[in-house]
């Protein structure tokens, strides 16, 4: 006898099978043909939910800009169940006492599943907080966050020691500081912050000798040992494009073609994860291009602009599906990302020819102006996250049972 069965066409072992799903304590127990029970009937195609492991909530310290109800309820409405939150909040997540503030803070407020990052600084191994999901580097200066000027090898071995993904911001410090000027618009700003900052980075970080590294946001074709993140903005979008102060973001956008390679490069699989970098500001931080803060908002519209692509067939659905869904949950060992028995009942349904325009009034986040406003897009129509319906025909049912993933393994 199971809590609750789910029916309907489920994405399983690489095809789309009609399927019978046996749930008990949130977690998968049974999938079969038929199960004689009473069941909830999931129309169109069902794909496990996806795991975003690079946002910025900005709580606390700054929830005028977003706080974890409002980011969380922005991710499941994407079609995100769990989501991994960075430490660069106005008090910097880089001791054991400032993380576990900010998890009594958040877990109260959470409507998915949550992480939290710690940021290492180069001396501050031994405080960092051991329950600590990741470990976040600042290679260069960015929304409250300094750069990594130097640190000691026995931390990077501390570090190494907890086993948990080692994520970095790569744009070299240094480098920053020699191209440092007034920028009045998108191209100017990539000037400002170019790619040579982002290669020296990136190879400096590949010589520090953590385990698990992980580069984030990269915008232009580049080496490295490390498992390589990019983002929805830089594949879809370029310097040349109108969005102005809503398209700032460090690092920043680039060329037509050096996006289009971008995009390129995730369509021949050369990286292995799609995280959003959700950022948001208010909307006076984004008034003035030169005086206007970096960062653009994409938790909810990370899954439902790759799914576009998918049925443009500009993306395969295998690739969505390993960079959206099952990589993020397989680099932080969650028990979600593939329908199975012992995973979580983590999954959404999906019509695919549902097509539509974003309206960023349409979005969740507590400040929803996007650069993809008139982008095409497909939203889920149900979000099931261990095994309790949160979203139903586009509208929330849920309330606030986000767990910390600590919880969850």
């Amino acid at each position: 006898m199971y809590d609750r069965v789910f029916s309907g066409k489920f994405f399983f072992h690489g095809s789309f099978q009609d399927l019978d799903i046996g749930v008990e304590n949130g977690i998968i127990t049974g999938i079969k043909k038929h199960i004689n029970e009473e069941k909830k009937i999931l129309k169109n195609g069902i794909i496990p939910a996806g795991t975003d492991t690079h946002v910025h909530f900005r709580d606390p310290g700054e929830t005028d800009k977003e706080d974890f109800s409002t980011g969380t309820i922005s991710a499941i409405f994407g079609g995100t169940t769990t989501i991994f939150d960075m430490p660069n909040n106005r008090r910097k997540i880089d001791n054991y006492a400032a993380y576990s503030d900010k998890l009594e803070i958040v877990r109260r407020k959470a409507f998915c599943d949550f992480g939290l990052y710690s940021m290492f600084t180069g001396h501050n191994a031994n405080i960092i907080n051991k329950e600590s999901s990741g470990i976040k580097i600042f290679m260069g200066e960015t929304t409250n966050a300094r750069a990594l000027v130097d640190f000691d090898e026995e931390g990077i071995q501390s570090i190494n020691k907890m086993r948990i993904p080692v994520v970095f911001h790569a744009e070299d410090g240094t480098c920053l500081k020699n191209h440092e000027g007034i920028a009045k618009n998108l191209k100017e700003y990539s000037d400002a912050r170019p790619m040579d900052c982002e290669e020296i980075a990136i190879k400096r970080a590949g010589e520090m000798g953590f385990k698990n590294g992980v580069i984030t946001h990269i915008t232009h074709g580049v080496d490295t040992p490390y498992i390589k993140e990019v983002t929805p903005h830089h594949i879809l979008l370029n310097y040349d494009m109108p969005p102005g102060p809503y398209g700032k973001v460090n690092p920043p956008l680039r060329s037509r073609e050096t996006q289009q390679d971008l995009l390129d490069g995730l369509i021949a699989g050369k990286f292995s994860i799609v995280s959003s970098d959700h950022a948001p500001h208010v909307q006076n931080d984004k008034r003035d291009f030169e005086y206007s803060k970096a960062g653009i908002i994409g938790v909810e519209t990370r899954i439902p602009l790759m799914m576009a692509l998918v049925q443009k067939k500009l993306l395969s659905f295998d690739t969505f599906y390993k960079t959206c869904i099952l990589n993020p949950a397989q680099l932080f060992s969650l028990r979600k990302g593939e329908i199975k028995v012992g995973n979580y009942a983590d999954f959404m349904s999906v019509d695919f020819s549902s097509m539509e325009r974003i309206n960023d009034y349409r979005l969740h986040s507590k400040n929803p102006g996007s650069p993809f406003n008139g982008f095409d897009a497909i939203f889920p129509s149900d979000v099931i996250m261990r095994g309790e319906t949160v979203i139903e025909g586009r509208e929330l049912i849920g309330d606030r049972m986000g767990k910390y993933i600590r919880q969850l393994k």
